[in-house]
């Protein structure tokens, strides 16, 4: 997805502010393409019949299926102009998620650190992961990098010059 005036800058977002994205129900070809993409074939995953040794008594999520998937609905939630995943300070993995479960996150700020005289920012982000039946399934926070509008004041700049340039 491309940045457009949607997206919103470091300087748009304050500590304490949230966000809950939209749901995603998790199916089986979502684990299995998981696990051939990853290559873990655990049977507790891909295997039905041995699943039902276990205290699950059926497949489970890879836990780092649903942390991936969550990060993909944190793109919305809210759609940031984000430059880098920089770090995970803690995770957390609460629950089982199973097939037909539907998922969601909630996003919110709980630190801001200002980078380059305002052109980017980090954000300490605690991210949260509920089920259907709003159980906590996932959650802790991770850090990102993220354009700040003065770097956008710095482009449209270059831009002019490039342009005086050309003319």
């Amino acid at each position: 997805m491309s940045f457009t005036d949607h997206h919103l800058f470091f300087d748009d977002v304050a500590v304490g502010q949230e966000w809950m994205s939209l749901g995603r129900t998790l199916t089986e070809a979502d684990i299995v393409g998981f696990a051939g993409l990853s290559g873990d074939f655990n049977p507790i995953h891909m295997d039905h019949e041995f699943a039902r040794t276990t205290p699950y008594r059926r497949p489970i999520a890879h836990g780092l299926l649903i942390w991936s998937i969550a990060s993909g609905l944190g793109q919305h939630a809210p759609p940031m102009r984000t430059l880098a995943f920089t770090k995970v300070c803690e995770w957390h993995f609460r629950e089982p998620v199973f097939i037909g479960d539907t998922i969601r996150c909630k996003a919110s700020v709980v630190g801001k650190t200002e980078r380059a005289r305002g052109r980017r920012g980090l954000i300490i982000w605690k991210r949260t992961v509920f089920n259907q039946a709003d159980h906590v399934v996932q959650d802790g926070t991770i850090e990102t990098l993220v354009e700040g509008r003065a770097a956008l004041n710095r482009h449209a700049s270059d831009d002019e010059q490039l342009k005086a340039i050309a003319g």
